[in-house]
């Protein structure tokens, strides 16, 4: 559609392929631009209102099956909310095992997305008289490519681990508020050991292509110029080629949960990161702003809000998705966020770029530091040590469980009464990155990114909106659990 007066193109895109969910994006384009952005997570599925009415403990069945990919993401907020309606934490040595088996869904995601999701757009025939393209399709074409044969080895013995530690995945019950239900012996530490060792060597030979520690040294974007090795270095070549170091920047403002949290502190520490300068993060100021979702209620913090599902649709909304913002702002999370707000000398600079091709190195560069984390949090388990303690808990109280899944922050806020929730609400990574506009007509992060892109005549799906989209790697049916 044209509006011949401003000479601006309305374009509907989607649905997205290789997205988890349904989304929808509406492009207003002029002069080849994208000027204005708007998502649409078009499905509501409603896990907040199921929760209603039951007991507190269902909460570790039901809330990982918002998601197959994080649900062990899920299952921790779900039980450190629990703990925390307790006035409890995971017993020490628990805590470890649960850190490890999230850990290994967060890995085994950032390994997918860039495999399965992302870099399979490079191996379309537009990009044919490109200089890398011949390699890129050998690597990553879908089903075909001999780079996805060897992720998805890799992925499946890493998820070994999970097998043992937690009896199945996804869905795992093991997670609980008082620690886990298995506890490993020294041999099954050894096993543990050698699949962590060969998911290191698949990382050094196929992914990065030099040991770990050699791009854990990296300080500065300049140090990436010239990396020939692996298909991070395919990548890197991939992104100068097309200059995805200016796509998609966004607003350079970041928020982390902070991941991991044992009992010698969180591996990656909480915070926000506004034009470069760290700040504190204040979970209270979170407020969901429903001014655009289809959504019925006032604007509340998650303890206080509720889901009420808006049937009529009202025409001043256009998602399900709320639009979470803290002090009145919007951020965006994920695996770039969190490196940055840790204090990575290199993420902090890609933060600053706050391209495409910084949110997918981001997320190549925890692979690495996530593996190393890994391997210590292993030495740190003690098979001699207990892994349960008996959680009691209250008929009445409220509980939060913050944190990171693989795409960003992940909340749950729950209360209950008489021993029933009468309220959970969940803020997903996606819900943050994809929400829609607020009551001030701010944009949220997809929307602002999109902002910009090149829309090529003829093009109805623009390539170069498809990897913005895809460098926040959606989940859609997180977004609107």
């Amino acid at each position: 559609m044209t509006d011949r007066m401003t000479d601006t193109t309305t374009l509907l895109v989607g649905p997205f392929n290789r997205v988890e969910g349904d989304l929808e994006i509406r492009l207003e384009v002029a002069e080849g631009r994208v000027t204005a952005a708007y998502a649409n997570s078009p499905m509501f599925r409603g896990f907040e209102s199921m929760l209603r009415g039951k007991g507190p403990m269902d909460a570790l069945t039901l809330t990982p099956r918002i998601c197959g990919i994080c649900s062990i993401s899920q299952s921790m907020a779900a039980a450190l909310a629990l703990a925390d309606l307790a006035g409890a934490e995971m017993i020490p040595n628990g805590s470890r095992v649960a850190q490890l088996l999230h850990m290994v869904e967060n890995v085994s995601d950032h390994l997918m997305h860039f495999n399965l999701f992302f870099m399979p757009d490079f191996a379309r025939p537009i990009y044919a008289d490109r200089p890398w393209h011949g390699r890129t399709v050998e690597r990553f074409t879908a089903v075909h490519g001999s780079a996805l044969k060897r992720a998805t080895e890799a992925r499946a013995q890493l998820l070994h681990i999970v097998g043992l530690l937690g009896g199945k995945w996804p869905h795992t019950l093991a997670i609980q508020p008082g620690g886990v239900t298995r506890a490993p012996t020294a041999r099954d530490k050894v096993r543990i050991g050698a699949d962590l060792a060969a998911f290191r060597a698949y990382l050094e030979e196929v992914v990065i292509g030099a040991p770990l520690e050699v791009l854990l040294e990296l300080t500065q974007i300049e140090q990436l110029n010239g990396w020939q090795t692996g298909d991070f270095g395919l990548f890197l070549e991939i992104s100068d080629n097309l200059m995805l170091q200016t796509s998609g920047v966004g607003e350079h403002r970041y928020l982390s949960f902070g991941a991991y949290p044992t009992p010698e502190g969180r591996r990656f520490v909480p915070g926000i990161l506004r034009d470069g300068t760290a700040g504190e993060l204040e979970p209270a100021g979170i407020i969901e702003d429903l001014s655009h979702s289809w959504m019925l209620g006032p604007d509340a913090h998650p303890l206080h809000g509720q889901t009420l599902p808006d049937e009529d649709m009202r025409e001043d909304a256009y998602s399900w998705c709320k639009a979470p913002r803290l002090r009145g702002e919007s951020f965006e999370t994920g695996a770039l966020a969190r490196q940055a707000i840790d204090g990575h000398p290199l993420a902090l600079a890609l933060s600053k770029e706050g391209s495409v091709r910084a949110r997918v190195a981001g997320r190549l560069l925890e692979l690495a530091r996530t593996q190393v984390e890994m391997e210590r949090l292993l030495a740190e388990i003690d098979p001699r040590e207990p892994f349960m303690r008996h959680v009691k808990l209250p008929q009445d109280g409220e509980g939060v469980g913050l944190v990171e899944a693989a795409r960003g922050a992940l909340g749950h806020w729950f209360r209950v009464e008489r021993g029933e929730i009468t309220s959970y609400q969940i803020i997903a990574p996606t819900t943050w990155n994809f929400s829609p506009r607020d009551r001030s007509n701010i944009p949220g992060p997809v929307e602002a990114a999109l902002v910009g892109a090149p829309v090529q005549p003829g093009e109805d799906t623009p390539i170069a909106v498809q990897h913005i989209v895809r460098s926040f790697d959606p989940c859609m049916v997180c977004t609107v659990h």
